[in-house]
């Protein structure tokens, strides 16, 4: 594969640069190939057969990243899942993925005692593959073999894999490198866990052009005064995040060029960038360029970007999303699965070569999303939008029950199942609130079973209490209402329309 050949290289001509930083640990390019090495001359004696997923535990941690490498040079996708996901949804996506083995990366002990895995910990691995013949590179994954598999919220109430092959990663990272001024050996900043796919907007962009990553953990994340610390030591040039992100950070007001002068690029990605953050950073940062970037998991992170300039900011309320990479072409589709005319909204429809082959073992979801359109792989994303007179992309929210909250995307009808789960809930609707377009949070209407405690609060506790043991955080909603009923349409479902309007009173 290109990229890991270019890494490679970098490790070779280049071994003491930092490729990563992290609280815990930095690593260089020579160290990170090295590691990767070892932890590949492991995997290749376990008797795992190829393509099976190597499941990656940890949360930012330099060790992840050669974690990644070493499985897809031994022949195998990983799937990174971030310390902060519930060990019962670690369990379903084991079990999801049939994988046999995790790499434990966190230092933490991991409870899985019901299924039969094997949990091996990173550091054994390295302690273990001292010596070592390099990793021929016909063991690497390649062209359509998957190179990574990220899992995402499902309606059925199981998360369901995202299979990302090596093509459809080239396909990304050729766009970025070429496309944003991000070349030249630069730093990225990595904001998002490596369970999210906005991670890979930083990661492989940085690797493949000799920069370095420098990690944000949840702990700097939970105490700004940390956070501003490390980015006054960071020297970023490449922000990457979401907009809720830096939308937190401009709250304070020494996050400035002055903070950050080496900043020259702002990235986002996972949800709608409003217009006044970039009002706001274009002032703060006059020396930065800012983009704003769209795309499923499904499409491998990101297919269509634009820059916001102050030019555009005058003409537009709701920014673009801009126009598609040049790999790639965007359709829209109306109800019937014709093309809509120019200035109508459609379902917007990707096709090109980083669309991904569909769900790890779910014939039947990815069947429903994915489908070919002239020879080319394409994904039915379940977005409204349409492209105005400019050739921009406009985007108009989500057609169905999916959304994205803080640039985590979840379906509604997962975090409705396990509510409705739980012994102190009858039945259960949730709803995103929207402000200015943007959704704020979300609220659970609960119809509530019978129960011994005298308040609301008391109740809401026990409730998230439950949730957070099959549920990330980020999922859980931060408000919760109860009712003797819910508005039902008349098939029996949720009127979710009449349902807004009665708590919007």
């Amino acid at each position: 594969m290109n990229m890991l050949n270019t890494i490679r290289d970098y490790a070779h001509t280049q071994p003491e640069t930092i490729a990563y930083i992290s609280p815990e640990s930095e690593i260089t390019y020579g160290e990170l190939w090295r590691q990767s090495e070892q932890v590949a001359a492991f995997l290749l004696t376990q008797n795992i057969e190829k393509h099976t997923p190597i499941l990656v535990y940890g949360h930012m941690e330099a060790s992840m990243i050669s974690s990644f490498l070493g499985s897809v040079k031994a022949g195998h996708p990983y799937i990174p899942v971030d310390t902060s996901i519930p060990m019962e949804r670690v369990s379903n996506i084991i079990n999801s993925a049939q994988t046999e083995l995790v790499i434990n990366v966190s230092g933490q002990a991991m409870e899985l005692d019901t299924i039969p895995i094997t949990v091996v910990n990173y550091d054994k691995i390295i302690l273990e593959n001292i010596s070592l013949v390099p990793i021929d590179s016909k063991s690497w994954v390649s062209g359509e073999e998957n190179f990574y598999i990220i899992y995402t919220s499902g309606s059925t109430g199981n998360p369901k894999g995202v299979q990302i092959s090596a093509n459809n990663l080239q396909s990304f990272v050729d766009w970025m490198v070429e496309d944003f001024p991000i070349n030249g050996q630069l730093r990225f900043l990595n904001q998002a866990p490596y369970s999210f796919d906005l991670s890979v907007m930083d990661i492989y962009p940085a690797l493949a052009s000799g920069g370095t990553i420098f990690a944000i953990t949840k702990e700097m994340i939970a105490r700004p005064k940390l956070l501003f610390q490390a980015l006054e030591k960071s020297d970023t040039q490449v922000w990457t995040s979401t907009p809720s992100f830096v939308q937190m950070c401009l709250m304070d007001p020494s996050f400035t060029q002055e903070l950050l002068p080496e900043l020259s690029v702002f990235l986002f990605c996972g949800e709608i960038l409003p217009v006044e953050i970039c009002r706001q950073l274009l002032e703060r940062f006059p020396n930065a360029k800012v983009f704003n970037t769209y795309g499923p998991t499904e499409a491998t992170v990101a297919v269509t970007s634009i820059e916001v300039t102050a030019e555009l900011l005058k003409r537009y309320q709701n920014l673009p999303i801009g126009k598609p990479k040049a790999d790639t072409r965007i359709l829209f589709l109306d109800e019937n699965g014709s093309q809509v005319p120019q200035g109508e909204k459609g379902e917007m429809i990707i096709v090109g070569p980083s669309v991904s082959k569909g769900y790890l073992g779910e014939q039947q979801l990815t069947e429903k999303s994915f489908f070919k359109y002239e020879e080319e792989q394409a994904y039915r994303t379940g977005d409204a939008a349409y492209e105005n007179q400019e050739g921009f992309i406009m985007y108009k929210g989500r057609i169905d029950f999916q959304i994205k909250l803080h640039g985590y995307r979840m379906e509604l009808e997962e975090i409705e199942y396990h509510i409705a789960n739980s012994k102190y809930v009858k039945s259960a609707a949730v709803v995103p609130i929207y402000q200015n377009d943007k959704i704020e949070y979300l609220l659970a209407a609960i119809i509530p079973a019978s129960h011994d405690f005298e308040k609301d609060y008391q109740l809401t506790s026990a409730i998230k209490k439950e949730l957070a043991e099959v549920i990330p955080a980020y999922m859980i909603p931060r408000k919760f209402s109860y009712y003797e009923d819910l508005p039902m349409t008349p098939n029996g479902k949720m009127d979710r329309k009449k349902f807004r309007e009665m708590v919007l009173q």
